[in-house]
């Protein structure tokens, strides 16, 4: 019996709408697992990962891998020009991905170029820390 490639094409479709529809924010595969089952729309995390390789291979998500051990997250690519040009932010506690546009680290980078011949690829340049929401639970704790 042929498969029909249709449901395949539509969990795509789904997986794709949803991660656009999250703007700017990154996403790991779990949480895709997460939101579709919350919605009663169940899609396998193998699935998942084989539509999430195929949209990165088809230029529409961009993966990110910020360090050895967490999984990667994913992104919309409708604005890949300007994404190399910025560093990000990890939070150690929530793992949040946060873009970090700052004429400062323009400064930083052409330091790096001009006293040590080293150019930086802020793409995968990644700082890690607290963000505000984790550095206000830990203050707010007894």
């Amino acid at each position: 019996m042929a498969r029909s490639t249709n449901y395949n094409t539509r969990q795509r479709d789904a997986i794709l709408e949803y991660i656009t529809s999250i703007k700017d924010a990154h996403v790991t595969a779990a949480q895709i697992v997460e939101y579709f089952a919350s919605e009663n729309k169940p899609i396998g995390r193998t699935t998942i990962y084989r539509h999430l390789d195929k949209l990165v291979d088809d230029g529409k998500l961009r993966r990110y891998v910020t360090d050895g051990i967490s999984g990667a997250c994913y992104q919309h690519a409708a604005d890949l020009e300007t994404c190399h040009v910025h560093m990000h932010l990890k939070c150690e506690d929530c793992g949040e991905l946060q873009h970090l546009d700052c004429e400062a680290l323009d400064d930083i980078r052409d330091h790096f170029l001009a006293k040590h011949s080293f150019t930086v690829n802020a793409m995968k340049t990644v700082l890690y820390g607290k963000c505000a929401n984790c550095s206000k639970d830990s203050h707010d704790a007894p």
